[in-house]
């Protein structure tokens, strides 16, 4: 065993080599405990002047999930059909006023955003938010469940559809989650090698 890493084999594994996007997911719900288990875990990782912006909608109603799936595209409607639970993966532009609880260190940092551009707010809100998913992924691994995340999906009809025109809150991704089902994964594709990823300058 490589003694390299502190995290042992197993929760290696759990996380990444074993760890698969599942397509498919047995009937077993995903109980609210669950799923504030797993954000009370991610909450900690690192994001810029800890902005925090990701919000998360957990689609539990099947009113709310007629409404969202008629929003996904091709084989992700299905999918996104019949999970146990649906998250829809939000970046919130608004996401300064929360400053004064997440980053007390800067008193002005909420006024002086403010009074930003939308675009820059977008922008920051974006980049982090797409951290804050793969947090994500690695916490619902974490509880010995499967993440299927999605970009394929109408994003601004989903906006339209569950936020509101108004929302500051912009999907970026769709994640279904569960106990993987029958015929749960595709075939592991190539990953590339520390050589053709890695440069040293």
């Amino acid at each position: 065993m490589n003694d390299t890493l502190v995290l042992h084999k197993d929760a290696q594994d759990l996380l990444f080599r074993s760890a698969r996007t599942a397509n498919t997911f047995t009937d077993e719900p995903v109980t609210d405990e669950q799923l504030r288990a797993i954000y009370d875990l991610v909450k900690y990782g690192p994001t810029a002047m800890n902005n925090q912006p990701l919000r998360v909608t957990a689609v539990r109603s099947p009113e709310a999930r007629e409404r969202l799936v008629k929003h996904m595209a091709g084989n992700n409607a299905p999918k996104t059909s019949t999970a146990p639970l649906a998250l829809v993966l939000s970046a919130d532009s608004s996401f300064h006023e929360h400053f004064p609880k997440t980053f007390p260190v800067m008193p002005d940092a909420r006024d002086n955003f403010a009074g930003m551009p939308v675009e820059a707010r977008e922008s920051m809100a974006l980049q982090n938010a797409f951290l804050q998913v793969a947090y994500l992924i690695m916490g619902v691994r974490a509880a010995g469940l499967a993440a299927g995340p999605m970009t394929g999906f109408d994003a601004e009809g989903v906006r339209k559809e569950l936020f509101g025109e108004d929302s500051t809150q912009t999907p970026v991704v769709v994640m279904n989650i569960g106990k993987p089902g029958p015929d749960a994964w595709f075939d592991r594709l190539p990953r590339l090698d520390y050589e053709e990823a890695v440069t040293e300058i």
